[in-house]
């Protein structure tokens, strides 16, 4: 049995998807918030309570008891952590939402896990660890001692909880840091979602850092390929790891892009140009995010390789048929 946390959100439906497809068993949690709209959610959830090796349950990873009564009742082998509250931006305005759910509720998956001594935790990070780093492609072995944003941090702390535990308990962690995932089904405070909404309703777009940032965007399969094989080999210790038996692995596509590109590959897809309307950088945005993927290859046999064009045009497909436009 897997459990996947987060299993509406947009990775987790995905990930939940390609277990299914090998004939796993999979149970799923998630709260269902409303930090964009619920309906996408639901009709997410609903491509995977249609398929009879799949069972749901409404419940918040930050609910002690609910999740501690979870793992007594399911004891799954293997869990794909998911959950969180995600959105750098939203993050300085809401950071209370951050410690319950990405600090709170981690600490509760990490105790479920010791309890039914799972043989394998896979759990979401984020490149936003990188923080203020400079030197690029970003490496697993640079610090992250400059978060810029508090997302970030609770991912940082992510990384060091499972350590912790892996340490101490010798329960296999593997940490993934995902770099600016995108593609069908993908969460509407992302930049495709919002640009291909507005560029329909013939709005004009907001870019920020005067569209000169650069980001290491990743397509969605690329992203489940990589986590299921992840899932699939427990972490053993690595060099880094001090003899824990803890990974860290970038999980992005190796090819940082513009954002001025990006929005040029939407353009081209949807056959409308953009209506740009420049803004400085936003607090807590990164300047450039670009993945060395050398360690997941070595360990996994696989790299994200989508290209931008591909899979932004994927997405759009999606869009005009989910939304009818």
């Amino acid at each position: 049995m897997i459990l996947v946390t987060g299993c509406a959100g947009f990775i987790g439906m995905h990930c939940a998807e390609r277990l299914l497809a090998q004939g796993r068993q999979v149970v799923g949690i998630d709260n269902l918030n409303a930090y964009y709209d619920p309906a996408l959610k639901d009709a997410r959830l609903a491509r995977l309570t249609a398929q009879p090796a799949f069972r749901f349950e409404k419940l918040d990873v930050a609910d002690r008891a609910g999740m501690a009564d979870l793992f007594a009742r399911v004891r799954p082998r293997r869990v794909l952590h998911l959950a969180a509250q995600a959105g750098v931006r939203y993050s300085i305005d809401a950071p209370n939402t951050y410690t319950d759910s990405n600090l709170l509720g981690f600490a509760h998956v990490l105790e479920g896990c010791r309890a039914v001594q799972a043989e394998h935790l896979v759990y979401a990070s984020s490149s936003s660890v990188y923080g203020g780093n400079t030197k690029t492609p970003f490496s697993e072995r640079d610090q992250v001692d400059h978060p810029v944003s508090y997302y970030a941090a609770t991912k940082k702390a992510n990384e060091a909880m499972a350590h912790s535990y892996a340490h101490l308990y010798a329960m296999p962690c593997t940490g993934l840091r995902f770099f600016t995932v995108y593609g069908p089904w993908g969460r509407p405070d992302m930049a495709l979602f919002k640009f291909t909404r507005a560029m329909l309703a013939g709005e004009p777009i907001d870019v920020y850092g005067a569209g000169q940032l650069v980001r290491d965007f990743t397509y969605i399969d690329d992203i489940a390929t990589g986590v299921l094989r992840v899932l699939d080999k427990p972490a053993t210790p690595g060099a880094d790891s001090a003899g824990a038996p803890h990974r860290i692995f970038n999980i992005g596509n190796r090819t940082p892009t513009l954002l001025t590109d990006y929005i040029g590959a939407i353009e081209a897809a949807l056959g409308i140009t953009a209506n740009k309307r420049m803004l400085p950088i936003q607090p807590g945005d990164m300047h450039t995010t670009w993945a060395d993927t050398s360690a997941l290859q070595e360990w996994a046999g696989f790299a994200p390789a989508t290209p931008v064009r591909d899979g932004v045009a994927r997405f759009v497909r999606w869009y005009r048929v989910f939304y009818k436009v």
